[in-house]
């Protein structure tokens, strides 16, 4: 849509979009984010997770809204805080929400699938904002949060937010939906209840000690798991994924590869789904940190490969005709396909199962924060620093980010799959 709005000739608004207003209207979407993080992490434990899973849509709704009536510049900036709200507040709740709802045998692959659904959102942005008429899109799509307002309403809220307000009734009810509890024999009602008695118990355990301290924050467990949750965030970021995808069209212009720009960003939304559907695959038959040094492991060779590239094309005289029409677009899809193989899906299942229990929700709000932070430094850096350098230093500089990652997974990160979600575990 941003490539729209700036070129000449195609942009259906009364007012200009200019580079630096667009950097803007990229960046916003962080800040949005960032206080969705605090706001959520807050309310996920006060109004409970079905509550805030409500207030995602509102934000969601004036977006779209926004769009659609803009009249200047600011209404645009206040519709991408919106939609950061959203996001930010999507990446706080759902996982949690996800954690304590579904077993441990397919958590991994239940949360990759919230990836998934991203994914194929931006999927729909991409194919929508270049096919479909700009005033169009909003009327189109502003139905989904309405429809999902409705769908939520048969959902219950869950076990663990229930047992932990002492509500023990609802919470066996909530627990008996979400394990499909359909009471066919006595041996499956027994070990429905072994499970539930299992889960309350736990959360009994600390009941007596549920309010949340600073002091909580800094036991030896939480610093290390905040530690790692926060170094997992720093690579998901900075190895550059998200980078590329913000600022595809302007990649591709820039290396001038024979496919439309917007062309090429379809091709990579496409890529992003086969990525994530291979995570929810594999996530939980080959564990999490597999996946991770995996996928650092190829983001590290295509970004460099990629900068390679970028290097004779800005740099030299080569003639990379014969690869303009396919080895830049391989390369970037190369390097999301191994990003949403682990990177960025699986570093939200470590993140919740990382985090001991008490300080879950906030702890998660804490790295979620600095995911937004770091995202925002990265959008508002990554254009001037591309044009200062080159697109190959920027893709060499992130290649050494996706190293850094393999390292510190490889010899640091534990593997959490099959870990109990209710229980105190070192």
């Amino acid at each position: 849509m941003l490539f729209k709005l700036q070129a000449p000739g195609e942009n259906p608004l009364d007012f200009e979009v200019s580079v630096e207003q667009g950097s803007w209207m990229g960046a916003l979407v962080c800040l949005g984010s960032l206080l969705a993080n605090v706001f959520f992490g807050y309310l996920l434990d006060i109004v409970g997770r079905k509550a805030c899973i409500y207030c995602l849509a509102i934000p969601h709704i004036c977006f779209w809204c926004l769009v659609y009536f803009a009249q200047s510049i600011e209404y645009l900036y206040a519709a991408r805080f919106c939609g950061g709200m959203t996001g930010g507040g999507t990446y706080v709740v759902i996982p949690i929400f996800i954690g304590e709802v579904v077993d441990p045998a397919i958590r991994g692959r239940l949360t990759s699938l919230f990836t998934l659904t991203l994914n194929s959102g931006m999927l729909v942005g991409y194919t929508l904002s270049s096919n479909v008429p700009y005033h169009l899109i909003p009327l189109l799509v502003i139905s989904l949060p309405v429809l999902f307002l409705l769908i939520e309403t048969f959902f219950p809220e869950t076990p663990t937010y229930l047992l932990q307000r002492a509500e023990v009734e609802k919470a066996e009810k909530a627990f008996k939906f979400y394990q499909g509890h359909t009471a066919e024999s006595k041996q499956d009602i027994d070990k429905c209840n072994a499970k539930f008695s299992e889960l309350r118990d736990a959360i009994s355990q600390k009941s007596q000690a549920d309010v949340v301290t600073w002091r909580d924050f800094f036991s030896k467990r939480a610093i290390h798991a905040l530690s790692m949750g926060s170094m997992l965030i720093l690579i998901n970021v900075f190895s550059g994924s998200f980078a590329i995808l913000n600022y595809a069209t302007s990649i591709f212009g820039a290396i001038k590869t024979d496919l439309h720009p917007n062309t090429n960003t379809i091709i990579i939304g496409l890529v992003q789904i086969i990525g994530t559907i291979t995570a929810i695959i594999l996530v939980d038959r080959y564990g999490r940190k597999m996946l991770l040094i995996l996928s650092t492991a190829s983001m590290g060779i295509c970004l460099a490969a990629f900068g390679m590239y970028a290097f004779f094309a800005e740099e030299t005289s080569v003639d990379l005709t014969p690869y303009h029409s396919w080895l830049p677009l391989l390369l970037v899809a190369l390097i999301i396909l191994a990003a949403n193989v682990g990177v960025i899906p699986v570093t939200f299942v470590v993140l919740v199962e990382i985090l001991p229990p008490k300080i879950r929700s906030k702890g998660a709000s804490f790295c979620l924060c600095l995911l937004s932070l770091f995202t925002f430094i990265l959008i508002k850096v990554f254009p001037p620093f591309m044009q200062a350098f080159g697109l190959s230093a920027s893709m060499w500089a992130c290649a050494s980010f996706a190293a850094l990652g393999l390292f510190y997974i490889a010899i640091f990160l534990p593997e959490t799959k099959g870990k109990s979600m209710s229980t105190e575990e070192s």
